[in-house]
């Protein structure tokens, strides 16, 4: 008896551009909220108010306080290469003459990426965090909504990122990337951001 030979099934890794398509196509209905990941789409997790409340006081204060050469960008696409192109809740930008307007942003352009995790908080450490160290994202934050504690990550490299610091509500997050016009390190705590916890 002749030896059926065994393979796994192939996956069909989708591009960028063919994401932007299916897009086009109206594959995605309205309010989907979908990104690509390695080549797969990857549902988003619905948005619920204790998450929009922590993005939106954290964008406001940032808009506010960063300088000139920061751009705050909320909850849109970065893309990291042909095949993963993520949407955090917020990147922190280097300014580029265009305004980001040709196209979107590339891992050279981003500073800091920040993932409010209230649902996703297994998918944004197990999946997101590696996938900015490996393309060279210098500095990841996660921040815990239910606990209001924040993984900051740092030094990436291929196999993740090297350094990691647990921030508490009452610490200070900072970063060398954020300062205010007059050079001034921008801290930020969580606990005088946010009203108290329920």
């Amino acid at each position: 008896m002749a030896t059926i030979p065994r393979t796994a099934p192939r996956r069909h890794r989708l591009t960028v551009s063919d994401f932007h398509r299916m897009g086009e196509a109206g594959i995605f209905a309205a309010g989907d909220r979908v990104e690509l990941i390695d080549g797969e789409v990857i549902d988003m997790s619905p948005i619920g108010a204790l998450h929009a409340a922590i993005v939106a006081r954290l964008t406001a204060f940032l808009c506010r306080s960063v300088g000139s050469g920061v751009i705050v960008w909320c909850q849109n696409p970065i893309r990291l290469d042909d095949s993963s192109e993520p949407e955090p809740d917020i990147a922190l930008l280097r300014p580029r003459a265009d305004g980001y307007m040709s196209a979107h942003p590339g891992p050279e352009d981003v500073l800091v990426v920040i993932e409010v995790a209230d649902t996703s908080l297994a998918y944004d450490l197990g999946m997101k965090v590696p996938l900015y160290a490996r393309h060279g994202i210098p500095e990841a934050w996660v921040i815990d909504a239910a606990t209001r504690q924040t993984r900051v990550f740092r030094e990436p490299s291929t196999e993740g990122y090297r350094r990691e610091l647990l921030v508490g509500p009452e610490g200070p997050l900072e970063s060398a990337s954020l300062t205010d016009d007059a050079g001034r390190a921008v801290s930020i705590t969580l606990s005088g951001l946010l009203p108290p916890q329920p």
